[in-house]
């Protein structure tokens, strides 16, 4: 899921070598903290958070088969 997550921001961002994903691991619950460059900010959350969600949206669908819940953090 890191690399799914990794790869759609680099792809929406300007600066693709400045997206880093970071991993943190529950017992139920998986949490990935994904970082970007200032300037590519409104890029990944979008109007009204649309881009944000649609993000979620897919990373909801992918771990499905996982059966492990993940939850998208964009961290400034």
């Amino acid at each position: 899921m890191k690399d799914l997550i990794g790869y759609i921001a680099q792809a929406l961002v300007d600066f693709p070598d400045e997206v880093s994903v970071s991993e943190v691991e529950g017992e139920h619950t998986t949490v990935l903290e994904l970082q970007v460059a200032k300037k590519d900010m409104g890029k990944i959350i979008g109007r009204q958070g649309r881009t944000a969600q649609a993000i979620r949206t897919i990373l909801s669908a992918a771990s499905g088969k996982t059966r492990k819940r993940y939850v998208l953090e964009i961290i400034e």
